[in-house]
């Protein structure tokens, strides 16, 4: 998910959470494709939902910061 889709869905009314889970699963899933190759079986890390809400409130925080 890029971020101007995260903005996009954040003004839609979406909250930041919603917004955490969606951006989780996609992440995941494009690890899960990584990792189906024997040659990078270890390679990327899965993240946790703390860890997409801290990227998702930092592109919102950055958006309004250069709103103003």
């Amino acid at each position: 998910m890029k971020k101007q889709e995260i903005i996009k869905k954040w003004k839609q009314g979406l909250s930041k959470e919603v917004l955490a889970k969606i951006y989780r699963r996609e992440y995941n899933q494009g690890i899960k494709v990584i990792r189906a190759t024997v040659k990078n079986r270890h390679k990327g890390k899965f993240i946790t939902n703390y860890e997409a809400l801290s990227y998702i409130e930092k592109i919102i925080y950055i958006y309004i910061k250069n709103e103003e």
